[in-house]
């Protein structure tokens, strides 16, 4: 069993149980979300495909901790002109745990 569902922009396959690493969610640790946006989603080899969303179905989710991502380096550089640049930043993310599809 598992769904495809849009969160906060990405979409993500889960399966129940799993634990995704998704963009910073506005909810507190321990706390449970629910998405509704449901692309696609398989049932013991029954599929069922959405336009663009399934009416009714939704994931249950926990929010298990927020956290920063690894660093991503970003470096610009122009050959022989002298000029080269190194900027970084850490995304901002939260792990959830997939308690149920439905």
């Amino acid at each position: 069993m598992y769904a495809i569902v849009d969160i906060a922009g990405q979409q993500f396959k889960v399966e129940q149980g799993w634990k995704v690493f998704v963009n910073r969610l506005q909810a507190e640790e321990g706390a449970a979300v629910s998405f509704d946006k449901v692309l696609l989603k398989d049932i013991d080899g029954k599929v069922a495909v959405g336009k663009p969303y399934l009416d009714g179905a939704s994931v249950n989710a926990t929010v298990l901790k927020h956290l920063k991502g690894e660093k991503v380096l970003v470096f610009k550089k122009k050959r022989r002109k002298g000029y080269q640049k190194c900027n970084g930043h850490r995304q901002q993310l939260t792990q959830i745990k997939i308690d149920t599809i439905s």
